[in-house]
């Protein structure tokens, strides 16, 4: 199968296809303008530096597990087709099934300014199936470059319409969480999800100081990272998006989870999630498509 991808997809000096110690294929891309990785398991992005950055924009756990069938702790892991718990069936994964299964590469090329595009398919199952029996195609399609720009899009191929939850659940490196702040989002409101789920208006930028879960509803805004600590700027635009998700663990449930990277690699990280969740599910009518998009994008200050 590595063979087969490189001699159909890969390209020279851009982007190849190895396998994991754990057996999972892996994209690694690296151009004149930045370089990054992609389990095809769950079309996970992984990490992605520009060049013109020293220290990486998307950040992976140190501690981290590659397995089958297990999502991976950093990255950006696809939340499809529903965000959070399942409505109705508790034995489902939490944030869907699709970042825990295969996707197949169906294309990849060069964009006119050196960057590298590829793109997946998520691949149906009797499992993935019994989870969600309507016909569609789901396609994500990755473009690394100076800039890391993600599309997601779902079709729905049948004859009936369905309503998605989804978002790009991407974990950002920073220099430490108490010195960062969020702006954009001033004046929103947000379903606050830590002890209990409550509906509150967003006062001036956001910064850290305890656990963080927090859904931004009914927004399709660019929000900035500042970061006094690493000097620079993280932009996250997006359409296709009405909601966006800030999330931080603290030390407490970041010692629970275990992989987050001991001791406190959950300090270097804070989740922007670009999503449509709760108030702002989406509707796909039959034979029509809807794309998330996204865009990253780090500025020195």
């Amino acid at each position: 199968m590595i063979t087969a991808l490189n001699t159909q997809f890969g390209i020279s000096g851009q982007l190849s296809f190895c396998e994991d110690a754990s057996g999972l294929i892996v994209a690694e891309i690296n151009n004149a303008l930045g370089s990054a990785s992609l389990c095809l398991q769950g079309a996970h992005l992984m990490t992605w530096q520009p060049k013109s950055q020293s220290v990486p924009v998307v950040w992976l756990s140190k501690d981290a597990k590659m397995a089958a069938g297990k999502s991976i702790r950093g990255g950006a892991p696809v939340c499809w087709p529903w965000f959070g718990a399942h409505a109705t069936q508790s034995s489902f994964s939490g944030h869907g099934y699709a970042r825990t299964v295969p996707w197949q590469v169906i294309e990849s090329g060069t964009e006119p300014n050196g960057a590298t595009r590829l793109t997946l398919r998520l691949v149906e199952s009797e499992q993935t199936r019994a989870q969600w029996p309507h016909d569609c195609n789901v396609d994500l399609t990755v473009i690394v470059g100076d800039t890391l720009r993600m599309e997601m899009t779902t079709e729905n191929t049948g004859t009936s319409d369905f309503v998605i939850g989804e978002a790009l659940h991407t974990y950002l490196q920073i220099g430490d969480i108490g010195s960062v702040r969020v702006t954009g989002l001033e004046g929103c409101e947000y379903w606050d999800k830590v002890g209990g789920s409550n509906l509150r208006k967003q006062d001036g930028a956001i910064s850290f100081a305890g656990e963080t879960d927090r859904v931004y509803i009914n927004s399709a805004a660019e929000c900035v990272i500042h970061d006094e600590q690493l000097k620079r700027r993280i932009h996250i635009a997006k359409s296709g998006s009405l909601s966006t998700v800030v999330w931080t663990p603290w030390v407490e449930k970041a010692n629970k989870m275990g992989d987050m990277g001991q001791p406190d690699g959950w300090r270097e990280m804070v989740c922007v999630e670009s999503a449509n969740a709760i108030d702002n599910l989406v509707t796909v009518a039959a034979g029509t498509r809807h794309t998330l998009i996204v865009e990253y994008r780090a500025e020195s200050v």
